[in-house]
């Protein structure tokens, strides 16, 4: 190999991070990492940033390859066609390849409402500025926290256990991945904590009001501090790009994670959607998403042919207070089994696995190429996506 190769990776999150380190592992590839912040976010823990017990921040000399070049900036325009990046401070970039990476955050709600009165916190600076509204409210006052997944359920639990009064709105069903099972034991320790569930239909939100928040049954909640975790979604970059993404604004990109519009743009972690099935939102995904990422533009620039993704998982981790959690089983095709570990013995693996993510970064970092998880492998996607194209179940994958 001769020369270098110019590699730009869009996002430091966990699938950005991992993508970057990864590509370190030939000396002939050059890798830049453009990010908003100048530090690392461990996402998984703003729910504790918010409830006072941790800051969820991570230096990135503790995850970030050495020979990794951070550029603390935005990225306002790709344009593929000239292979650079336009950053918010107004200097360009070019590129051989690109990593893109930007990661999820809030939707817009469309509540009315919910944009001037409720917090959301799927970003770090959302999270910083809900942190002081809550230290400057009573202890009495009542704190409702909307959405029903892992982080709503997280942020109800931190904060019940910190003594406030809290009502969780589901919009719907509790902990919507979880088995039923499941769902008991997280049910009976919100009731322990003290937190107030409203589920079913009425229960979805119709307006947010500065001291209330309204339900679909015709309930009023009195509420001074509304906390808003539902929904979903990813920064317009590629759309505005000229890029084809899904319906979310995620990458439309094949099985090797490639943009089906340039051989030259690859996607990774919640920006993703490859063969428009995305994966789903979590740093269990994120991970392997961009050491694949980044094993597809190595192979390319080696002249060789990318796999396709082949990634599993194992269930779902969710705390439940500081020392308590729940550890969801599920099938490798990301369905939930009938098996759950609650209590402290859960709580200790979801802070192995919150701990154990940046470990994984670093040692990513220190050794590149390193990442394996070949054993956790879902056999059952590719039916799915035979069975999309109208394909005989025995009728071979064809080559990348």
């Amino acid at each position: 190999m001769t020369g270098s190769t110019e590699v730009v990776v869009i996002g430091g999150g966990y699938a950005g991070v991992m993508a970057a380190n990864r590509l370190t592992q030939r000396d002939y590839v050059n890798v830049t990492l453009i990010n908003a912040r100048p530090a690392f976010v461990e996402r998984i823990r703003l729910h504790q940033l918010v409830g006072g017990s941790n800051d969820a921040v991570v230096d990135y000399r503790t995850v970030l390859a050495e020979d990794v070049a951070l550029v603390v900036d935005t990225v306002t325009r790709i344009d593929p066609a000239e292979r650079g990046v336009t950053l918010a401070t107004g200097g360009t970039l070019g590129y051989d390849y690109l990593i893109y990476a930007v990661g999820s955050g809030s939707a817009d709600p469309r509540v009315p409402g919910a944009a001037e009165f409720a917090y959301p916190i799927a970003s770090l600076e959302e999270a910083q500025r809900l942190r002081p509204v809550l230290d400057a409210a009573p202890a009495t006052a009542a704190v409702t926290v909307v959405g029903a997944g892992p982080t709503g359920i997280e942020t109800a639990a931190e904060l019940a256990e910190a003594g406030r009064i809290v009502t969780l709105v589901c919009g719907g069903v509790l902990g919507p991945y979880l088995h039923p099972r499941g769902r008991r034991f997280v049910a009976q320790r919100l009731a322990t904590l003290g937190v107030s569930v409203l589920d079913g239909p009425g229960s979805t939100v119709t307006a947010v009001t500065a001291e209330a928040v309204r339900l679909r049954d015709g309930r009023e909640l009195p509420s001074t501090v509304t906390i808003w975790t539902a929904g979903f979604g990813v920064p317009d970059l590629a759309g505005r790009s000229g890029l084809s993404t899904d319906a979310l604004g995620r990458l439309l990109t094949d099985e090797t994670l490639t943009s089906v519009d340039d051989v030259r743009v690859v996607a990774a972690g919640d920006s993703a959607a490859p063969s428009d099935l995305p994966f789903r939102m979590s740093c269990q995904a994120a991970g392997p998403l961009g050491a694949h990422a980044a094993d597809t533009v190595l192979r390319r620039i080696a002249g060789e042919p990318p796999a396709p993704i082949a990634l599993g998982f194992v269930g779902q981790c969710i705390s439940l207070g500081r020392r308590t959690g729940i550890v969801q089983f599920a099938h490798r095709d990301d369905t939930a089994t009938g098996l759950h570990l609650g209590g402290r013995p859960a709580g200790k693996i979801k802070e192995f696995v919150c701990s154990g993510t940046v470990k994984q970064l670093a040692g990513e970092a220190r050794k590149p190429g390193s990442l394996r998880w070949a054993w956790a492998r879902d056999n059952k996607r590719q039916q799915v996506l035979r069975a999309r194209r109208g394909e005989a179940p025995g009728t071979a994958e064809p080559a990348a």
